[in-house]
C-alpha cells in the first residue's frame, strides 16, 4: 500500500475507534435534543400557519383574502433567508430570552423560525389535495369549520402531513449541524472545531456517519408510520 493509502485507512481506523465516540457522545445528545425540541416547535406553529393558510384562502372554509396575504407574504419572506441568515437575525431575540446567543436552547429558536415557514406550506399543499367533495359531505350534514378541520381534513391527508414532516426533521437536522458554527454545540461544533479548523479528519468522518445515520433512522421512521396508515386504512 501507497503512503497515501495508509494515511487514508489510518483515518477511516480512527474514525470508528473508541477513544473518538468517547468524546463524541455529548455532541450527539445535544443534537438530539435541539433536533427533537426543535422538531416539536416546528410541528405545532406549522400544522397551526398551514391550517390558518389553507382555512383562510380563496377557496377555504373561511375565506379571508387580507389574512390569507399577509401571511402568505411573510412565510414567503421566511422561506427566502438562508439559515444562515436566519441564524445571525435571531441572535438579538435569542440573547433577550436566554440571556446569551450561543449554546443548544438560543439556537433552536433560530433552527425553528427557519423550519416552520417551510412545513406550513408543505401542510398547505397536503390539506390543498383533499377532495372538495369530502367537505361539501361534511357541510351538508351540519358539521362546523372545526369540526371538518379536526375530523375530515388533518385525518384525511395525515400519511401526507406525516412525509412532509420526515422531510421537516431531517432540515431541522441539517440546520443543527449549521448551528453549530454559531456555538450550538452537538455535530456541527465537532465538525467545525475538529474537522475543518484543526484538520482532524477522523472527528470528521465520525459526525458525517453520526448524520447519515440519523437521517436513515428518522426517514425510515416516516415512511413506516405513513405506510402503516395506508395499510390500515386499506383494511377497513
Amino acid at each position: 500500500m501507497s503512503l497515501l493509502d495508509n494515511s487514508l485507512w489510518a483515518v477511516l481506523k480512527s474514525s470508528v475507534s473508541v477513544e473518538i465516540w468517547s468524546k463524541l457522545w455529548p455532541s450527539i445528545f445535544d443534537t438530539l435534543y435541539m433536533t427533537a425540541l426543535a422538531s416539536l416547535i416546528v410541528l405545532v406553529f406549522g400544522l397551526a400557519l398551514g391550517v390558518l393558510l389553507t382555512v383562510t384562502s380563496p377557496d377555504g372554509l373561511f375565506p379571508l383574502p387580507a389574512v390569507y396575504k399577509v401571511w402568505g407574504w411573510l412565510i414567503n419572506t421566511l422561506r427566502s433567508l438562508p439559515q444562515m441568515v436566519m441564524i445571525i437575525m435571531l441572535i438579538p431575540l435569542a440573547r433577550f430570552l436566554f440571556g446569551k446567543s450561543y449554546g443548544a436552547n438560543p439556537c433552536i429558536v433560530a433552527i425553528a423560525a427557519s423550519c416552520i415557514p417551510m412545513y406550513a406550506r408543505v401542510v398547505e399543499s397536503s390539506l390543498l389535495e383533499i377532495n372538495k367533495g369530502k367537505i361539501e359531505a361534511a357541510k351538508s350534514i351540519g358539521s362546523s369549520n372545526l369540526q371538518i378541520i379536526f375530523h375530515a381534513l388533518l385525518p384525511e391527508t395525515l400519511p401526507s402531513l406525516i412525509r412532509g414532516f420526515t422531510i421537516t426533521v431531517i432540515a431541522v437536522l441539517s440546520m443543527t449541524a449549521l448551528a453549530g458554527m454559531f456555538g450550538a454545540g452537538g455535530i456541527g461544533d465537532v465538525a467545525v472545531r475538529y474537522g475543518y479548523q484543526r484538520f482532524q479528519h477522523d472527528k470528521l468522518l465520525a459526525c458525517i456517519y453520526v448524520l447519515v445515520v440519523l437521517v436513515q433512522i428518522v426517514q425510515s421512521a416516516g415512511n413506516f408510520v405513513s405506510n402503516r396508515i395506508l395499510k390500515t386504512r386499506a383494511l377497513i
